[in-house]
């Protein structure tokens, strides 16, 4: 992955999100509020809170997708406030819902290349299929249907898609959630790799897969609790003010029973 990386990189200096006085609304709700955040790469930063504590709110709207009620996203030095297309310059997604692409009658490479047909980029046959090893798709399954691929494979493919045009800041929304516990430890070490070149951003109901390549924990519900390294937010105090009786530990280690729903 690295490798591949190289080939194309880009600056990796000024890899920051900032979010400034940030408020997102649904009719009269308020999904999440933000006064200040700022997150510098390369780095892994793990987005953690309950279901509908604002998580995937937060992530769509750094991605210009959502039009907050106030507040601004600037993103390696770009003002990408409601503006997906300014954001997708920069960024990379990866959405929660990949059960979904089981039903979608195309295969990884014709995924990738629909893709670049959008951004209206060009890469050559080899390009793509060396990204597609790079994400750890065999090539025995870039030609088969999604809804043929696990979990794993599906989830590969679709960060292939979001690495296409090697953005230096990738967002991640649950991206264990399709994926059988066999083939969760194999992609975090893969994202893992990723967090050193890119500034990486996941949100996460189970903090411990990821645990040894993070950097920085952001604990959120509908406001940010905490923010630092894992030693000093994932404490019981701290995650039973978020979390309630849904955390517990489990032979010395944390254990979050939470449903993964975005919101």
């Amino acid at each position: 992955m690295q490798e591949y990386l190289l080939k194309q990189r880009t600056n990796i200096h000024g890899l920051i999100v900032e979010v400034r006085d940030l408020e997102v609304r649904y009719r009269d709700i308020v999904a999440v509020r933000v006064d200040k955040l700022r997150l510098e790469g390369p780095a892994l930063v793990q987005v953690l809170g309950p279901n509908g504590a604002g998580k995937t709110s937060l992530l769509r709207t750094m991605l210009g997708l959502i039009k907050p009620s106030r507040g601004r996203v600037i993103i390696c030095g770009r003002d990408v406030t409601a503006n997906p297309r300014e954001a997708g310059k920069c960024t990379g997604y990866v959405p929660q819902v990949i059960t979904q692409s089981t039903h979608y009658p195309v295969t990884p490479l014709e995924l990738v290349n629909y893709e670049l047909r959008l951004r209206g980029l060009r890469k050559t046959r080899t390009e793509i299929e060396d990204l597609l090893r790079a994400v750890g798709l065999s090539p025995e399954a870039w030609n088969k249907p999604l809804r043929e691929l696990s979990g794993g494979q599906r989830q590969r493919a679709f960060i292939a898609r979001a690495l296409i045009h090697n953005p230096e800041v990738l967002l991640m929304d649950e991206p264990f959630s399709a994926v059988d516990p066999r083939g969760r430890a194999a992609l975090a070490r893969f994202i893992g790799s990723l967090s050193k070149e890119k500034l990486v951003i996941v949100t996460s109901h189970d903090p411990m897969l990821l645990l040894p390549y993070t950097s920085t924990i952001v604990l959120i519900n509908r406001s940010i609790v905490a923010i630092g390294r894992p030693e000093e937010v994932l404490n019981m105090e701290l995650l039973e003010r978020v979390y309630g009786e849904a955390v517990m530990w489990v032979e010395r280690h944390i254990h979050i029973s939470d449903s993964h729903i975005a919101t």
